[in-house]
């Protein structure tokens, strides 16, 4: 199936449904998109810019744009017209959800793919507990993992961190491989972005202080890194030199016109300025990372850098390898290949494993496991530069 198809009859529609539903907040609450704070606002938002967390603004008319639950139903709805059923054997007995042929990888595929999760294989997470001595595996580990920092090899770096990073090594050979540094100028930028929000008040900040309430703020993980996930989410929301992922993204940004002149592109904006318009779980994104940066500039660059590479693709309809519709699939073909009496006894009961599981992978498992698990995933994402692992994971739980 075609990425022209899957974005014509899937990821337009959905878009448009979307900033109906951010227009239609609008109207209703009499809340502009964009409003430029008064100068007493901006002074008090400035000086509460550390500890925003103890802020309680009434948000209770604010809803989410939209859940992870709302987008499977549209998966699920998407058809390629140009397909016969009868054109593919294989995918005529495919009994899930997804009804979008699109090549996913079998198992000996993925053994290939993951030959370093093998059990032939030492793994961090594993080899490392406490039955192990030391010795055997992690001691190495280390050591190697020091060396390969010291050389500065991002391409070592991803090759080594397939099998699990050290705790104390993850934040520098994730920003190795991410290719991020602290320059000055990545810091000023990043003031910039904060000065903007300073002086402008947007409707997409409610949805941001919304979530984080909902989710973060709830999760015995997380719930400390309030302060860190506003100040990164804010910032983000501005930053147009996100946009630029839309060139290999089969989304297309979200537009606003100036008042009055709706219809007439010379008048259209990007809204908000980083064409991303958050769902309900979006900050779960952020939260993982507060863990392993706490200087507010270079947490925002390992986000953003981790958003234009991987976490897009979580919630854009595209036919990617690790694009949501592929990974929902895959999903399913392994459940109903290798645990098929699951997989009928769950569907004879109405509960469709892809239900079940979407949630946990639509957020790459943040909030789901606890965080030394998780970073422990987040590293085989970032050692084989896809998100297929999400789906083999949720099948396997």
């Amino acid at each position: 199936m075609t990425l022209t198809v899957l974005r014509s009859t899937g990821q337009g529609s959905w878009e448009k449904r979307i900033l109906k539903s951010l227009n239609s907040m609008c109207t209703e609450l009499s809340i502009p998109l964009a409003r430029k704070r008064p100068v007493g606002e901006q002074k008090e938002l400035l000086n509460k810019w550390n500890e925003m967390g103890t802020d309680e603004p009434d948000l209770s008319l604010f809803r989410p744009v939209y859940a992870p639950k709302d987008f499977l139903e549209v998966l699920i709805n998407l058809r390629n017209p140009n397909y016969e059923s009868g054109d593919s054997l294989s995918f005529r007995t495919h009994l899930g959800l997804i009804q979008v042929p699109l090549k996913v990888k079998d198992i000996p595929e993925l053994k290939e793919f993951f030959v370093e999760l093998g059990l032939s294989t030492g793994q961090l997470g594993i080899d490392d507990s406490t039955q192990v001595p030391p010795e055997l595996f992690e001691n190495e580990h280390v050591r190697i993992g020091q060396k390969v920092l010291a050389e500065q090899d991002s391409a070592a770096a991803q090759q080594y961190i397939r099998q699990g990073s050290p705790t104390a090594l993850r934040a520098e050979l994730w920003a190795l491989i991410l290719n991020i540094s602290s320059q000055p100028e990545d810091i000023l930028y990043y003031e910039q972005l904060k000065t903007n929000v300073i002086q402008h008040d947007l409707l997409v900040d409610s949805l941001i202080y919304k979530d984080v309430k909902l989710t973060a703020s709830n999760d015995d993980y997380y719930f400390v890194f309030e302060d860190y996930l506003y100040q990164v989410l804010l910032c983000f929301s501005r930053d147009t030199s996100v946009l630029s992922h839309f060139a290999y993204n089969s989304a297309s940004p979200p537009k606003s016109y100036i008042r009055g002149k709706l219809g007439l592109e010379e008048y259209a904006v990007f809204y908000p300025p980083n064409g991303v318009i958050p769902f309900h779980g979006f900050s779960m994104y952020v939260a993982p990372l507060c863990f392993l940066y706490h200087e507010p500039s270079k947490l925002y660059q390992i986000f953003r850098e981790m958003y234009v590479r991987f976490f897009f693709r979580l919630h854009s309809i595209s036919s990617h390898p690790s694009g949501i519709v592929s990974l929902c699939l895959l999903f399913e073909t392994l459940l109903q290949t290798y645990l098929p009496q699951l997989f009928y006894h769950l569907r004879e009961i109405g509960a469709q494993p892809l239900r079940i599981s979407f949630k946990w992978m639509v957020r790459a498992f943040s909030g789901y496991l606890a965080t030394d698990q998780l970073l422990l995933l987040w590293d085989r994402i970032l050692g084989y530069n896809s998100l297929e692992i999400l789906a083999v994971l949720a099948a396997a739980v």
